[in-house]
């Protein structure tokens, strides 16, 4: 198998995000920001996003760049680590000579059809098409893989067969495919969270320092289900009047991410049930990375709820791993990756999606049994330390620290060069068609001219001649 060869210095590291690296920042910045931190301690890293970089750190550089400042970046590296498919918009990347590693903690089409559902837009289609393009892309052409849970791999196992990464030469090389790809999921952050300040009790008008307080830890998306959430809180409060459901976020941490239609749909359903800034609240803007445990340990309950959908069963939360890192019992719908420890570590209830009756007993349960709450906080704060960065980024330090082409590079070389060819012959189609729109423009322009009609009558003795 073909190592790097670093010549005794440190391997050079690239991670790429398209999230924004700032003071706000959502879970695929968090998680790009974790792996160079991870990284650092035995590589030289470089954190870059095409998106915006307004922070800095001590042990490894954080810089914005796109097109040929982020092709700079690559050429320099040994690995790149990458969350979506750079090489559909920059092929040039796979003539760098880096390692490719692809990070697929995120089931990117899922999410898209699932918002899809929602929206009117014609070119969904064409979008679905497209994303099917550019994850095939990672997966034709990515050394080594990475996901969050078992079922995803799975789920990317099936999909690397179907591009035929699944052969001889990666089987061989490693029957369980663990060398191929590995599980790398959403951490927790090894030092625990304090309270410098509330950002909710006294805080925000209408909750009292002794209010029973919900957190709905994260943005609100189309993929997640916040209205039964509403509607539960709204059947708790009639029996419960200092319950309060907080939202952390309306807008998205990255500004180039609009508002979602669930925002709006669910403000107006906490309107229309009389609920909203009395017992359900929103916050508006993403709050800072750095002060979020001022809204975590101000709450009792964590909670999580999403309908039956395929986005559900191969999602990895991240909201959750915050949950636990501040101790929170969690409420949480099932179906997804979580539900499984929820369950068997007793972390919370698990519930069915869109059960508003259910939803509100476990609630009711967590916030109002103060043995039941204590002893499912201590499961959690028991649980927390098996899930740190430190322990989450193992396979991906490991494989980093020994880099190497993934068993079938051949077929890699193959494809890129099949690639390469297929670009260069839709440009020549490009380019013929660019030309036969000129000429026949030109035509257009010389038929239209004054010279063309005065001739005319010439042409046509010319042609009556001919055919004599």
């Amino acid at each position: 198998m073909d190592h790097v060869n670093v010549e005794g210095r440190q391997v050079r590291v690239v991670i790429y995000t398209t999230d924004t690296l700032g003071a706000k920042m959502s879970g695929p910045g968090i998680r790009a920001h974790r792996f160079a931190e991870a990284l650092s301690r035995t590589t030289e890293v470089r954190l870059v996003s095409e998106m915006g970089a307004t922070i800095t750190h001590p042990d490894f550089l954080i810089e914005r760049a796109g097109g040929d400042e982020l092709l700079e970046h690559i050429r320099w590296a040994d690995v790149l680590i990458m969350q979506s498919s750079l090489l559909t918009f920059l092929p040039e990347v796979l003539d760098a000579g880096t390692i490719i590693i692809a990070d697929l903690y995120d089931p990117f089409l899922l999410e898209q059809l699932q918002q899809g559902l929602y929206t009117d837009d014609d070119d969904q289609r064409e979008t679905s098409d497209f994303t099917v393009r550019t994850v095939n892309d990672m997966l034709i052409f990515s050394d080594y893989f990475i996901c969050a849970s078992e079922k995803q791999r799975d789920m990317w196992i099936g999909q690397l067969s179907a591009v035929g990464r699944l052969n001889p030469e990666t089987y061989r090389d490693d029957p369980s495919l663990r060398k191929l790809i590995d599980i790398v999921p959403f951490g927790v952050d090894e030092t625990a969270p304090v309270l410098v300040q509330h950002g909710i009790r006294g805080v925000v008008d209408g909750i009292s320092e002794t209010d029973k307080v919900v957190l709905w830890g994260g943005g609100i998306y189309d993929w997640f289900d916040p209205q039964t959430l509403v509607r539960a809180i709204a059947k708790l409060a009639e029996t419960h009047d200092d319950v309060r459901l907080f939202f952390l976020a309306k807008k998205h941490a990255n500004p180039g991410i609009s508002t979602m239609q669930i925002v709006e749909d669910t403000v107006d359903l906490a309107r229309e049930l009389g609920v909203l800034d009395s017992s359900v609240f929103f916050n508006e803007s993403w709050v800072t990375h750095a002060d979020r445990a001022n809204f975590f340990l101000d709450a009792d309950v964590g909670v999580s709820t999403h309908l039956d959908h395929l986005e559900t069963a191969f999602s990895f939360r991240t909201r959750l791993l915050d949950y636990i890192w501040a101790g929170l019992p969690i409420v949480n719908s099932a179906g997804d990756a979580f539900e499984q420890a929820i369950v068997e570590r007793e972390l919370g209830r698990v519930v069915a999606p869109g059960d508003v009756d259910a939803l509100a007993l476990a609630l009711e349960e967590l916030l109002y049994d103060d043995e039941t709450s204590a002893r499912i906080r201590d499961n959690v704060r028991a649980f927390a330390p098996e899930l740190t960065w430190t322990n989450a980024t193992r396979p991906l330090v490991d494989f980093v620290a020994a880099p190497r082409r993934a068993a079938d590079w051949p077929r890699i070389e193959a494809a890129h060069a099949a690639d390469l060819e297929r670009r260069h012959q839709e440009q020549l189609v490009r380019e013929s068609r660019t030309d036969d729109i000129l000429l026949k423009a030109r035509i257009r322009e010389l038929e239209s001219s004054t010279s063309w009609r005065i001739t005319a009558p010439l042409r046509r003795i010319i042609a009556a001649l001919r055919r004599r």
